[in-house]
């Protein structure tokens, strides 16, 4: 009844505008009504699914991270939704099926130009699936660091931490190595203080944890700890391992600093040195006769009994 009255609506509009517009009247009547089923699906989206869409997510939990490529896979199915039904409804279904036989007869094609394109698709949906990281989480890669900004199905965008954003192909995070250093609760840092080796090894240990139990930033379980981990050419190595809570890049790097800026400090009021690289240079030097030096010694030796 409603596609009924619908085409005698069109029908009623194209004999009004008839006079007006002549032998055009119906590629015109087509195009709005196309333009109109088009505008209300986008006013649909907007008003309606994107509303579901907000309550499904809250109520199923997600966070931003898999919120965004759900969000634009619908749109994408609402929109080919809409544009279906509006070549349906304008009367364009022999277009439509020419279009389809073309655009399976380009699959192929398509598919070749877009191996990149492709390639970094599947790559963002084993993004979204596997989690290996989330927006707002500071990851390593390739030498390369920074804050995750926002994940598509192509490329992932990454703030470094001088302010630079990278535009990074999800092939490149996905066929690499990444380290998610806040993937967890908690991080160990690892640093390493040289001792001389003329001071005690026992008394540097027990100043390292000391600094690390008085810190707030370090936590108490799991408990610091000390390895003797290196004897070097000029130290003595002794490797500090610290446990901080809710890690990020901020964190990572003011608590380490701080850290080590009192050990520092308790090391020089210990007497306890942290030596230079050092190198001993060990030989032996021989007499030569200078007559073996040739003929220039042997005229500095003649001239002098000369004189």
């Amino acid at each position: 009844m409603g596609a009924a009255d619908g085409a005698v609506g069109a029908v009623a509009v194209a004999g009004t505008l008839e006079p007006y517009l002549g032998p055009v009247t119906g590629i015109v009547v087509d195009a709005a009504i196309f333009l109109v089923v088009v505008a209300a699906t986008y006013v649909i989206y907007k008003s309606v699914v994107t509303s579901i869409l907000r309550r499904v997510f809250d109520r199923q939990g997600l966070d931003e991270h898999a919120r965004r490529p759900l969000q634009k896979i619908v749109a994408f199915l609402v929109l080919f939704a809409g544009v279906t039904v509006a070549f349906g409804a304008a009367g364009y279904q022999g277009f439509l099926r020419s279009l389809a036989t073309i655009a399976a007869a380009a699959t192929l094609a398509i598919g070749f130009a877009l191996q990149d394109v492709i390639k970094n698709f599947v790559a963002g949906v084993f993004i979204y699936t596997d989690k290996p990281f989330r927006i707002g989480d500071w990851i390593e890669w390739n030498g390369n660091s920074g804050v995750v900004e926002d994940i598509s199905f192509r490329v992932t965008r990454v703030r470094t931490f001088d302010n630079e954003l990278l535009t990074v192909p999800n092939h490149a995070l996905t066929s690499d190595v990444v380290k998610n250093p806040v993937a967890k609760k908690t991080l160990r840092l690892k640093f390493v203080f040289g001792i001389d080796y003329e001071d005690d090894v026992e008394t540097a240990t027990d100043i390292i944890v000391e600094e690390a139990e008085k810190s707030d930033a370090i936590l108490e379980d799991p408990a610091p700890s000390v390895r003797l981990t290196e004897l070097a050419d000029s130290y003595v190595g002794l490797q500090s391992r610290i446990w901080i809570d809710d890690p990020s890049r901020a964190d990572f790097v003011k608590a380490r600093a701080d850290y080590v800026k009192a050990v520092k400090q308790r090391f020089d009021e210990e007497g306890i040195s942290i030596p230079f690289p050092q190198r001993t240079v060990s030989g032996r030097n021989e007499w030569t006769d200078p007559s073996s030096f040739g003929g220039a010694s042997d005229g500095g030796v003649d001239g002098g009994s000369q004189a």
